[in-house]
């Protein structure tokens, strides 16, 4: 896992030299991996630590307060882990508030870039805005890397087999389609949802199906319906069915999300669950009875397993 820390204050010593890369890499993704390969190279260049600054909350959540909130594809934890996989050495989550974005492009990259984190390099990629109304474009950032001595590499956007390029919108939208393989082929890692286990109805007890019902989300979910995954407790790595939704059999409109792990037994309230989702199974459904539903699960186990198979043996 990449170093995480949360100020530039008392930077330490260790971290300064190195090459720098800004940004939300949220998912941290095929398109920020080659960011990342760039950014790494300039590091061992540099003879440097290689850095991601990232932001949070992300800046749209200060300047435009009314917005409804929308979960990350990925926790600031999470990213730390992942970009600790592609070799960055550590991620600066900055606290963001009214301070920071009123700083002037120039100003933003004298304080943060230069005085506390003694940058020696930049990578970006073509997009890249910064500063205060976002003025800063890459000439700007260019012209401020020469005047501070600074190297700056771009790195173009990257594409898949079907040459549409790889963002963090595409992949939200590819889970809000319930396509979790296609968000995963995008993806360095599978697409993971966490929160924290709480009593529920207990109805999947009853069924002979127990599950971790799960609260506090941290992550952003795919659209309804039945998931394979994996998640890992005790050391050791589960196959889960995860139902997102209401549960219209019984009546019940809520969504929620409902863990069931294979082949597991044990008290897990009150702790945190990580689950990474590997494939849609199907959407949710109403059943006419209990048993019609039980049936409908063994089948889910199966399928479950059968495509957390497939995935561990590609």
């Amino acid at each position: 896992m990449a170093q995480l820390l949360t100020s530039l204050d008392n930077f330490p010593s260790e971290l300064r030299g190195g090459a720098v890369a800004i940004g939300n890499f949220d998912g941290v993704h095929r398109g920020h991996a080659a960011l990342l390969a760039q950014l790494t190279e300039q590091a061992r260049r540099l003879g440097g630590p290689a850095i991601v600054l990232t932001f949070d909350p992300p800046p749209v959540a200060i300047l435009v307060p009314d917005r409804p909130p929308s979960l990350p594809l990925t926790t600031i934890r999470r990213r730390a882990d992942l970009l600790g996989r592609l070799h960055v050495n550590a991620l600066i989550a900055y606290p963001t508030d009214r301070a920071l974005l009123s700083l002037e492009p120039d100003e933003f990259f004298e304080q943060k870039i230069v005085q506390a984190m003694g940058a020696r390099a930049i990578v970006e990629g073509p997009n890249f805005r910064f500063g205060k109304d976002r003025a800063g474009d890459t000439d700007m950032l260019a012209h401020l890397c020469h005047s501070a001595g600074m190297d700056l590499t771009l790195v173009a956007p990257q594409t898949d087999g079907s040459n549409e390029m790889i963002s963090s919108t595409r992949i939200r939208q590819l889970l809000a389609d319930g396509n979790v393989a296609g968000a995963n082929r995008l993806l360095t890692q599978a697409h993971r949802i966490s929160g924290i286990v709480a009593k529920g109805a207990q109805r999947g007890r009853q069924l002979g199906f127990p599950t971790a019902n799960l609260c506090d989300l941290r992550s952003m979910l795919p659209a309804q319906g039945v998931y394979a995954g994996v998640t890992r407790l005790d050391e050791q790595e589960w196959t889960c069915a995860v139902h997102i939704g209401p549960n219209p059999t019984f009546g019940e409109q809520q969504d929620k999300v409902e863990i069931h792990v294979l082949d597991w037994s044990g008290d897990l309230y009150g702790e945190e669950i990580e689950c990474s989702l590997l494939a849609r199974i199907r959407g949710v459904q109403r059943f006419q009875s209990a048993s019609e539903l039980q049936a409908q699960l063994t089948a889910d186990l199966a399928a479950c397993r059968q495509a957390v198979s497939r995935n561990v043996d590609a």
